[in-house]
C-alpha cells in the first residue's frame, strides 16, 4: 500500500507542481491557449494564488512525508488540492454547458478532475489513517 500511496502522491506531486509553476509565470491568455481553460473565468491575480497553492499542495503531498516531519501536512495538502479540483470541475462544466466545438473537450476537462479529486481524496484518507 505504501509504494502506491507514493506513486500516487508522486504523480499528483509533478501534475500539481507543473500547473502551478505554469499559471504562476505565465499571462492568462497563454495559459487558456495551452489547454488550461478553466481560468478563463478568473482574475490575474486569483490565479496566480491558485498557482501559489498548487506549489504549496505539490510540496505538502510529498516533503512532510519524506522528511517524517510535521506529516499530518501531507493529508491536508491533499484535501486542499482536492478542493482546488472541485472548483476546477465545476469551472470546466460550465464552459461546457456554453457547448460548441470546445464541449467536448472541456467534459473531458471536467472527468480529469473528477480523476484528480479521487486520487488526492485517496492520499488525504490514506495518509491520515496512518498517521493514527
Amino acid at each position: 500500500m505504501n509504494i502506491a500511496l507514493w506513486t500516487v502522491q508522486s504523480f499528483l506531486a509533478a501534475i500539481f507542481a507543473g500547473s502551478g509553476l505554469y499559471k504562476g509565470t505565465q499571462p492568462k491568455q497563454r495559459v487558456v491557449a495551452s489547454g488550461q481553460t478553466g481560468v478563463v473565468w478568473y482574475s490575474q491575480p486569483f490565479i496566480r494564488f491558485i498557482a501559489l497553492a498548487e506549489l504549496a499542495g505539490a510540496a505538502g503531498l510529498v516533503l512532510p512525508w519524506l522528511t517524517g516531519r510535521a506529516r499530518v501536512l501531507t493529508p491536508l495538502a491533499a484535501g486542499g488540492l482536492a478542493v482546488i479540483m472541485v472548483g476546477a470541475a465545476a469551472s470546466h462544466a460550465r464552459l461546457a454547458r456554453q457547448g460548441g466545438p470546445s464541449r467536448r473537450k472541456e467534459l473531458f476537462n471536467v472527468s480529469a478532475n473528477i480523476a484528480l479529486l479521487g486520487a488526492c481524496s485517496l492520499v488525504a484518507i490514506a495518509r491520515a489513517h496512518q498517521l493514527r
